[in-house]
């Protein structure tokens, strides 16, 4: 019998109570809330395993649910799985650069989600802490100390640069959108642009020398880490 907790972020009040009665019938936990703002204070307060978030929602939408919770470092390991009505590919790459772990579309089956919150929920599991020491060729990144050597040599970044490597890092090849740096790097209260967030960007790159390669672009969106150790 499982123990996990789920959170059903939807106002489709009906499917709410489809969705809850198909987990309980799996032996999971539920909680749901049908509004964003709802929503995030459940997530916040509960710590659920995992989130099912439809996009389209009153009072604060699925998107910025999303931002809220991938920002924060309380709630930023919870998976997300996005249950929308909208179904093109621009929605969904959307919604899976904001931090959703997967996206089922409307109208869905029943044992097609259950299947996807299986393997998202064991793909949470297999996922290990980063280290405090993390190497990529001859460039180490050293979380517990702060600070970052390249070729042996200590790379003399401000706070707020090691903040963005190490959020890039941390999110494992996923991109992260220029407002999830912001609050990541500089946290929810900082009054800054999307300009700001470039400009320490190319700041770092700068500074990392041969190794700049690995902070990716994606046009449009924001930034990731190349997980390979190559990119552009």
């Amino acid at each position: 019998m499982k123990s996990k907790t789920i959170l059903v972020i939807d106002d489709e009040k009906d499917l709410v109570e489809l969705i809850e009665f198909n987990l309980h019938r799996e032996g999971y936990r539920t909680l749901t809330a049908y509004d964003g703002v709802t929503g995030t204070t459940l997530a916040q307060q509960h710590m659920p395993d995992l989130v099912l978030l439809d996009l389209m929602l009153p009072k604060r939408s699925g998107q910025e649910v999303a931002v809220m919770l991938k920002s924060n470092e309380t709630t930023k390991r919870i998976p997300i799985i996005m249950l929308t009505a909208k179904s093109e590919e621009s929605d969904i790459v959307v919604g899976l650069t904001l931090g959703a772990d997967d996206y089922v579309a409307k109208p869905f089956s029943i044992k097609v989600l259950l299947a996807r919150i299986e393997a998202v929920m064991r793909r949470a599991a297999q996922t290990a802490p980063l280290p405090d020491v993390l190497n990529i060729g001859e460039l180490q990144i050293d979380r517990s100390r702060h600070r970052v050597l390249m070729e042996g040599v200590q790379v003399a970044l401000t706070l707020t640069e090691f903040r963005l490597l190490d959020s890039l890092t941390a999110a494992n090849g996923r991109v992260l959108s220029r407002e999830q740096l912001m609050n990541q790097a500089l946290g929810n209260d900082a009054v800054v642009t999307d300009r700001t967030i470039d400009v320490h960007i190319t700041s770092l790159r700068k500074k990392l020398g041969k190794y700049r390669h690995l902070i990716e672009t994606v046009r449009g969106v924001g930034y990731r880490m190349a997980a390979n150790g190559t990119g552009s």
